[in-house]
């Protein structure tokens, strides 16, 4: 994954978008990019969301097409009933012809708008970032939009995801829409990425057979780094799925480290539910604390 966007506070899976959320996605893997933006539009629909893709300009409609329609026939259907669309960022600023943040932000608003009047949630959509080299846009002017937008999200039912080719632009370019994005994703579906950081670990993505060993020994670590203060906090917010046996591992270490005085677990109402069904709640020095995510 891209350094910058790993360590990012907002780092969340693709699974984690909702209303509001404007998010950077790096790739230099086409196939990844392709997974990010199939799971990104079956969650939209799922959620009743109208979405609307912005695919890579030197890609061809019919194979982008083809290729999501090849992963579920839902996609097809939804795509006949206007809830999936597809679009490009030369189409969107008719009958503009040069970019300009203004007419791309009052095209939005008005394509959510519609949305919502034709009685769908809100809208989602996947923007690929080679529209800035098709369109021979200043890249300083794309980077001002990125870092300006805040507008298009605060308080509004549209979520964006802003998908960046490593090969097609500069690491500079790339730290800076990192940064200025307040959420980043993780560029692989069913990943696990920790974070440590002073009396605590965050773990982002999904916590499962495939990714148990990483799992345990951020654990592991993140104990052995708070002996001395007898403390920590495992935040679970960025967490997309907690299989069983993980959650199992969880309160096992927990209950086993009598260096500590009290373990506080952050996460959300399902996670909770599945924690206190495997007896979490008899754990003493096991906080559990259910949160709505704020950031």
């Amino acid at each position: 994954m891209y350094e910058r966007a790993d360590a990012h506070p907002g780092l969340m899976p693709v699974q984690g978008m909702r209303a509001g959320d404007h998010a950077f996605l790096s790739y230099e893997d086409d196939e990844t990019n392709w997974d990010a933006l199939i799971t990104y539009t079956r969650t939209g629909l799922a959620r009743g969301e109208k979405v609307i893709i912005f695919a890579a300009p030197q890609l061809d409609p019919d194979v982008v097409r083809t290729r999501m329609d090849g992963t579920s026939r839902l996609l097809a259907e939804a795509r006949g009933r206007g809830q999936l669309t597809h679009s490009s960022m030369r189409a969107l600023i008719r009958p503009e012809r040069g970019f300009t943040p203004e007419r791309q932000w009052e095209r939005l608003r008005e394509e959510t708008a519609l949305a919502v009047t034709q009685g769908y949630q809100g809208l989602r959509a996947f923007i690929d970032m080679h529209w800035v080299a098709d369109l021979d846009a200043d890249v300083e002017t794309m980077m001002y939009r990125e870092s300006h937008a805040e507008h298009l999200f605060e308080g509004r039912p549209y979520n964006e995801i802003c998908s960046y080719d490593r090969r097609a632009f500069d690491d500079d370019v790339l730290d800076a829409m990192s940064d200025a994005h307040p959420r980043s994703l993780l560029d692989t579906l069913g990943e696990l990425r920790i974070l440590h950081s002073d009396g605590s670990v965050r773990l982002a993505g999904e916590a499962d057979h495939a990714t148990r060993d990483p799992f345990l020994t951020a654990l592991r670590d993140a104990l052995g780094r708070t002996a001395g203060i007898r403390w920590l906090l495992v935040d679970l917010m960025p967490l997309h799925f907690l299989g069983v046996r993980c959650a199992l591992d969880l309160i096992d270490h927990i209950a086993g480290a009598a260096g500590h005085d009290g373990v506080e677990v952050r996460c959300g109402a399902a996670q909770a539910a599945l924690l206190r069904r495997l007896g979490s709640e008899q754990v003493r020095r096991l906080t559990l604390t259910e949160a709505v995510r704020e950031w």
